[in-house]
């Protein structure tokens, strides 16, 4: 398993950047956030990578961040949703405003991704959150948790749930929780959180 590239970044299309490595070519199919992000072609970049292997091929899927990746990787664990529609999402929404959708329950955010409608978006929001609920995560919020209308402890579930999505333990997200002042919005919780996350890196 690839769990990595980095060389020269050597080409670009709409879905997919070509990574050249020991003279190799790799071509990496990605979201437009991390095309975006990354620097000028003939710079040396890092691409954090999920392969996937099928009868008919094998395709590398990079991304510039772990949490995009880790986002990446729950996506496709919901039924139904592959890597195309996984990158559309990622293309659209940033995997800050996929946890938050999945941990509020604001499954209209996601259907602005291109090809995503109401019953996948739904899907992925329910799906997402039996998998917390299975891992011991909060994840019953009550309605209109995007709004900030809710409890101090709502916006700390919230988060948790969000944090998941990026990749998170349950007891890690909870930890960094704790950490923080819960009523605030759980935009402002994930954003402090994930400080947090990167200097323990």
């Amino acid at each position: 398993m690839i769990y990595s590239l980095t060389g020269k970044y050597i080409a670009a299309e709409p879905n997919f950047v070509v990574v050249e490595c020991g003279g190799v070519g790799f071509q990496c199919y990605t979201s437009m956030s991390t095309i975006t992000r990354l620097p000028q072609q003939g710079s040396t970049v890092t691409l954090f990578t999920y392969m996937s292997v099928t009868e008919n091929a094998i395709t590398l899927y990079g991304f510039s961040e772990k949490t995009e990746l880790s986002c990446f990787k729950m996506l496709i664990s919901v039924s139904g949703i592959g890597p195309k529609a996984a990158i559309s999402i990622l293309s659209t929404l940033t995997p800050e405003d996929v946890a938050l959708a999945v941990g509020s329950g604001d499954y209209k955010a996601i259907t602005r991704a291109n090809g995503v409608g109401p019953k996948i978006a739904q899907r992925v929001v329910l799906e997402l959150k039996d998998k917390f609920k299975s891992m011991g995560a909060p994840a019953d919020l009550p309605k209109g948790a995007q709004s900030g209308a809710v409890s101090a402890s709502s916006n700390a579930a919230a988060a948790i749930n969000a944090l998941m999505v990026l990749g998170c333990q349950s007891s890690e997200a909870a930890k960094l929780v704790a950490k923080l002042d819960t009523t605030l919005p759980t935009e402002e919780i994930i954003r402090l959180a994930l400080i947090e996350m990167a200097k323990g890196m």
